[in-house]
């Protein structure tokens, strides 16, 4: 989708600094796909408040329901890259059946949830690790091509740090989901939903979209 455009091997000011999250909103990857460079913060500080970097939401039947990974803090760690993921609850094998719950009956699901499933393991992991490695996949899935560099690869950088994702969906276009008839359209939704309704058009739809629209929320 963008264009790699550096200069002497740093990134030129159309960069972005993105947060570390947890299959974020839309809005989030349609800021990333837009920008000719990006990096994503993986020195943030601990803030037991910030919940948005293990926590995603999707529609179930019945509505919104957000999904969390534990994690297990300990006082002397003061970065989310040295906090671990938890095994309280096995969320490993909890969050996979919400998943199928919620998206077992979209158009996609089958087709992209063995992507996923790898991420749903005891296998111990810091947070912001786990954060990397389903970015990784959702951006594979999306297409989108905007390089991820070091932050120290970036002269200069718009930063999305503080940015609120899931207010920023509320102003894209709407798109196709299963129970819209039943439920209407859910907004502020994690990427999954995007993926697992729309498949392969949810390259398109990111295509389409402006950063324009993202940005004057």
């Amino acid at each position: 989708m963008s264009s790699t455009n550096t200069k002497d091997g740093f990134c030129t000011p159309e960069a972005v600094l993105l947060p570390a999250l947890l299959f974020p909103p839309v809005s989030y990857y349609a800021v990333m796909s837009a920008a000719k460079c990006a990096a994503i913060d993986t020195e943030m500080r601990y803030d037991k408040s910030f919940k948005g970097i293990h926590r995603f939401t999707i529609a179930d039947t019945r509505g919104i329901l957000r999904l969390t990974v534990p994690v297990a803090h300990k006082s002397e760690q003061n970065k989310w890259k040295e906090v671990t993921v938890s095994s309280h609850g096995r969320w490993w094998e909890t969050m996979p059946v919400a998943l199928e719950s919620a998206y077992g009956r979209t158009p996609f699901f089958e087709f992209y949830i063995d992507r996923f499933r790898k991420l749903f393991s005891p296998e111990p992991v810091t947070v912001t690790e786990l954060c990397l490695r389903a970015d990784e996949i959702v951006r594979q899935i999306l297409l989108i091509n905007t390089p991820v560099l070091n932050v120290d690869k970036i002269e200069k950088a718009k930063s999305y740090l503080s940015f609120d994702f899931e207010k920023a969906s509320d102003f894209l276009p709407q798109y196709w989901q299963i129970r819209e008839d039943s439920l209407g359209f859910i907004g502020r939704l994690s990427v999954l939903d995007l993926i697992f309704n729309l498949g392969p058009d949810a390259v398109l739809y990111l295509d389409r979209l402006s950063t324009n629209t993202v940005d004057n929320c």
